[in-house]
């Protein structure tokens, strides 16, 4: 068999493979061409992307019959010719060739690189080489955008508070009144801080009750005017018991963000969104849940830099407390089903008002990629459900306003 007049065919980006762009920034590559033999060539172009897409099937009724929910929305497109079309073919001698290429991203706002279990948010760079009686040669090589959220901003450093209270029953008997009243120094945080949660709990039942706080992340899809929804717990902090006629009190207890993706809520068909939902569970009746809600961003908070945000402040210089406030060995996030209650899990498929269905998109979940900024967009560490840094049995956690 004869060998491919072709040696290799390749596409590299310029900067360190794990580089991310924002919007307004130049992408710039080379393609490198290497030929055993001269070779006709037609045209040869390189085609920049940004696409978000969202899909999945529902079997509706008894006959298998799959309902196909669909939606795209395109970012940017950028094409650019290394090689043209002349009417006649163009002749590269046998060896080595390359073709520099750049183009500007748009100046608009991009959404975040996202991979989620019914859709996606992918920018790419895609390279197809014509050449006459030949099938035509192609590359493609992704790359990442970042949206930077800036926690910086008045909205995101004012203080989330609320309180809720609920009549503990069963059946036809009253256990009593159980009240949660808690708040947060601010909105915004960025992967890898902590959260200090303030709450007080009534425990007015004449049963125990157990406190915990979850971060939630709900990634919503939207097509043909319907949404599908995908619900996790990615961290999670249990309390004390509080006894029957008893209050208790968390002084800023410590709650650790995970590597996780930034919030996406500029796009129109894919949205991921975070909420710290402070619980209580009552045995025998529905938990009680009060909902702060929470933005991840990718600028984290300057030192010093807001008075609107004195405790955050104080709280990320105090940086040796932090990690003694994290568990030696913490448990995995539980499911989602055992942190929602009764109710929120009706209003939800009602407003949705899907029904669950068995999902044959064919596209693979994967992790979001999570990004902080230091000085420049680069990715978080390796996440490791080990903490490299125990507390010390003996060591008791100290309180934040001491």
């Amino acid at each position: 068999m004869t060998p491919s007049s072709i040696k290799s065919f390749s596409l590299a980006l310029d900067g360190p493979a794990d580089a991310a762009f924002t919007c307004g920034e130049v992408v710039s590559g080379r393609v490198v061409l290497e030929l055993r033999r001269d070779v006709r060539v037609q045209f040869m172009k390189v085609h920049g992307r940004g696409v978000a897409t969202a899909h999945w099937l529902e079997n509706r009724g008894m006959n298998s019959v799959y309902n196909d929910y669909t939606s795209k929305l395109t970012y940017f497109r950028k094409r650019q010719h290394l090689i043209r079309d002349s009417g006649e073919a163009t002749v590269l001698p046998a060896g080595r060739h390359e073709f520099p290429f750049s183009f500007q991203l748009p100046e608009e706002t991009l959404v975040t690189s996202f991979e989620g279990k019914h859709g996606s948010i992918r920018y790419w760079v895609k390279v197809k080489l014509h050449r006459p009686w030949a099938t035509v040669r192609k590359i493609k090589k992704e790359f990442t955008v970042i949206e930077p959220i800036d926690i910086n901003t008045p909205a995101l450093l004012a203080p989330q508070a609320g309180a809720k209270d609920k009549m503990a029953r069963a059946w036809y008997r009253n256990f009593g009144q159980v009240s949660v009243t808690a708040k947060i120094a601010r909105k915004g945080y960025t992967p890898g801080e902590v959260i200090p949660v303030f709450a007080e709990f009534d425990n007015s039942t004449s049963r125990s009750i157990v406190p915990k706080a979850f971060i939630t992340q709900t990634q919503t899809f939207i097509a043909r005017g319907t949404m599908k929804q995908k619900h996790s717990v990615v961290a999670t902090l249990c309390g004390d018991i509080v006894s029957p006629r008893c209050s208790s009190s968390w002084h800023g207890r410590a709650l650790k963000i995970p590597p996780v993706g930034p919030s996406i809520l500029q796009c129109r068909i894919i949205k991921v969104e975070y909420m710290l939902k402070v619980c209580v569970d009552v045995p025998g009746t529905s938990k009680l849940c009060l909902e702060l809600p929470l933005v991840i961003g990718t600028i984290p908070l300057h030192p010093f830099g807001s008075r609107t945000s004195s405790i955050s402040s104080q709280y990320s210089v105090n940086v040796e407390w932090m990690r003694m406030a994290i568990p030696e060995q913490p448990e995995p996030p539980p499911d989602y089903s055992s942190v929602v209650t009764e109710e929120e899990a009706e209003q939800r498929h009602h407003a949705v008002e899907l029904r669950p269905a068995e999902d044959l998109s064919g596209i693979q979940e994967q992790p979001l990629r999570a990004f902080v900024q230091e000085f420049r967009f680069r990715p978080p560490p390796v996440y490791s459900e080990v903490d490299p840094n125990p507390q010390p049995l003996n060591m008791r956690p100290r309180c934040m306003t001491c």
